[in-house]
Parts: structure tokens; sequence; C-alpha cells
């Protein structure tokens, strides 16, 4: 079976394609509970027939026991172990996978009658077509979502409802608070802008993730859309969080007494907030790169996840040090309540992937990219909250930014009712 000609549903889930001596690992699919079903269909039954063609289906813990075993098995003996195995011999074959105790990873493996032979000629193709598909809530094999994305669908579907009635409460108020372009305008922008890209991912995600529920193909394109704009989102971020900290504390260590409600950039900390983003940047790409499957929270076991996941340990340490030094100096009893609480918007905003990619660990492999995936976009979403109340409070920065003169819903009401100065 050559690589040319194929069509692959649930392509999420292809893994790799591999050569041992001809046998092809095609792709793995994780299934759950009982009668999931791999549907293979072939155009030339013929060529099929000849070549004895026929696809072993192993779960990925005995796959990997066989790779590892000290014992040296055959290429016969390996194949000879398969939990299920289908005979391609017909137009359209349906094969049964059932009495699955819990989610598990299974591969799928091509083997025909010259796959243990070292001297193989090249021969005709053979075309397919492969459904996997898990039980639905009712029992019938109609869910082309693996083990793994189970539920996502319905994720998506939820938080972009949420962002849709946030939007319709909300925008017009905030609008008209970034029009009177006070002293934490840009501020507001760059926040805004942000939270567009992530409503914007949400967006593509489950435009996604419905046609996938279709047919088992999806969208790329709007997978590949959600993942750039959670990747600028994340750039926007950065960028915001880490020149605001830098510029409080490069003023500080100058003595400057411009107000520390101000957007205060400098160009060392302009410059260190580049140099930061590019090296984020860089790693994001490269991680897309390692990993093609459509989600924007990778597993960390790739280089370049690990990389990210060692970053953002670094800023949210470097950061929560560097508004520490600012707290223990500060005499403003307003000023160290929102430093306090700038420090815990950026850590979360920071620390939640590397500690959701820690926590998970500890459950099933099919639970973890759920875990990681809701958990990270909740935790940011609640971080933007944070920020959003930050800035536009009834308390010292609602008060000297000019933006008392519209009031939000957003704002959190204060006993501070008195001007404050410094």
């Amino acid at each position: 079976m050559g690589s040319r000609g194929r069509s692959l549903r649930n392509k999420g889930k292809l893994l790799l394609i591999k050569k041992i001596y001809t046998v092809l690992l095609i792709l793995f699919f994780k299934y759950q509970g009982d009668h999931a079903v791999l549907c293979v269909r072939i155009k030339n039954v013929a060529v099929a027939v000849t070549k004895a063609a026929r696809l072993h289906l192993f779960q990925a813990q005995e796959w990997q026991k066989l790779q590892n075993s000290i014992q040296d098995h055959s290429c016969t003996e390996k194949f000879s172990k398969a939990q299920l195995t289908m005979t391609v011999n017909h137009t359209e074959q349906n094969l049964t996978v059932s009495q699955i105790p819990y989610p598990e990873t299974w591969y799928v493996f091509y083997v025909d009658k010259f796959t243990c032979e070292e001297n193989y000629s090249e021969s005709e193709d053979i075309q397919f077509e492969m459904i996997l598909l898990n039980p639905d809530a009712e029992g019938n094999p109609l869910d082309h979502f693996s083990a793994g994305e189970s539920g996502l669908h319905e994720f998506f579907f939820l938080l972009v409802l949420a962002y849709f009635i946030t939007a319709c409460i909300y925008a017009q108020s905030l609008w008209q608070t970034i029009k009177k372009r006070g002293p934490m305008h840009t501020v507001l922008k760059v926040l805004t802008i942000a939270l567009l890209l992530q409503a914007g991912s949400a967006f593509a995600n489950y435009l996604h993730f419905s046609s996938y529920s279709k047919d088992g193909i999806g969208a790329p394109f709007m997978g590949s859309l959600a993942e750039l704009c959670d990747i600028v989102s994340q750039i926007q971020m950065v960028y915001l969080l880490l020149s605001l900290c830098m510029g409080w504390t490069i003023g500080r260590m100058k003595k400057s007494h411009g107000r520390p409600l101000q957007w205060d950039s400098t160009p060392t900390s302009t410059g260190i907030a580049v140099v930061v983003v590019v090296t984020q940047s860089f790693l994001l790409i490269w991680e897309q790169f390692e990993d093609t499957n459509h989600h924007s929270y990778h597993s960390h076991h790739g280089l370049a996840s690990g990389l990210l996941i060692g970053l953002r340990v670094c800023l949210a340490l470097s950061l929560a040090a560097g508004l520490y030094q600012i707290i223990t100096v500060e005499r403003s009893t307003l000023k160290r309540e929102f430093y306090i609480t700038f420090a815990k918007a950026c850590i979360l905003w920071f620390l939640c992937h590397p500690c959701l990619a820690t926590i998970a660990v500890i459950f099933r492999e099919y639970q973890r990219e759920k875990i990681i995936t809701i958990g990270v976009i909740l935790c940011q979403c609640i971080s933007m909250v944070i920020l959003y109340r930050l800035f536009l409070s009834h308390s010292l920065y609602w008060e000297v930014s000019s933006l008392s003169s519209v009031t939000l819903p957003l704002t959190v009401s204060s006993g501070h009712k008195s001007r404050h100065h410094f």
C-alpha cells in the first residue's frame, strides 16, 4: 500500500507512516466504550486480494511492549500477536472493536504478503478510505471524535456563547472608555485586541470541530486559523505584561516619579519585551511543526513544548520577583493592592499551562489534552477579567486615569470615594 491516492478520514489521528520492510503504521485512534467501528473502503480490490492485504490493530501498550521486549521477535511473530485483524478483500468492510474497559489508543498497521520479505519490489498502490467511529451517547457508532477529543466541541460552543453574551453586555461601554484615550488607553487597547483574538480562536475551533463532527475531517484551515489567533494573542499578552512590569521596575530604579498608571515603557523594558516575544514566537512556531494536530496547547513531550513551558515559568518567576520589589517599598495601600492583583493575573497567565501540564501527567493519556486545553483557556480568561477589573475599577486607577466619567459594568465598587494624591 503506497502513500499515494489515500483518503484518510479522522485526519487528526494520523500519526506517521513508516516502513518496517513494507509495513505501514497508518494511524492511531483512541477508542472508547463498546461497539466502536473501523470502516475501510478500497477501490482496487483485485490488487488487495493479490497482495493478501490485511489490517492489524494493536493496543498501544501491547505494541510498545513488543517493541521494547528483550526477546527478539521476528516480523511475522510481531504481527501474529495483534489483538484484531481484518483481511482487506471487499470494497467496504467494517470491524467492530468492543469490550474496551476504558478509552485507550489503538495502532492500525497495514500488512501484506510482502511485509516480512527483505527483497520487495514496488507494485500498484491500494487506494483506500478509512473511517474510525466511537459510540455516541446512545451507543451507536456515529461519533468521529476520539476519546481524547470528546467534549471539546461542546466546550468551544459554550465558550463562544459566553464571549457573545459578554460582548453584548460590555462591548459598548468598553468602546466608549477606550475612545476617551485616558492614561491607560494603550493598555486597554492591547488587552482588548488580545481578547478579540482569543475569541476568534475559540470561534474558529468551534467551526473546525463542528465540521469534524460531521465528516471526521473538519476544516483544517479553521484549525490553523485558530492556532494563529492564539499565537498572536499569546505574543500580545506577553509583550503587554512584560513591558508594563519592566517599565515600572526600571522606572523605580531610576526614581521616576511618573504615575504607575501610565505605560512607562523605556528603551530597556521595550528591548527586553521584544527579545522575549521573539523567543516565544520562535518556540510557538517550532511547536506547530513538531505537532501538526490542530490544537493550541500541545503535548509537552516535544523539545519546543518543553522549552516553551520553561520560558513561561521563568517569566512568571521574574515578573513575580520584580513586582515583589515594588510591593515591599510601596507605601500607598491602594498602589500595593494594585500591584498584588496585577502580580496574581501575571502568575495565573504564565503558570497555568506549566501547572496543568504537570497535573495532567497523573491522568490517563486520553484525558490530558482536554485537561490542558480547557484548563488553560479558562485560566487565561480569568486572568484577563482580573486585568480588566483592575484597570477599570472604582479605585486609584479608575480615578486618576480619567475613566470615571464612564461607568462600566465591569467596575468594582470600592470604599475609596475620596481623591488620592501622590
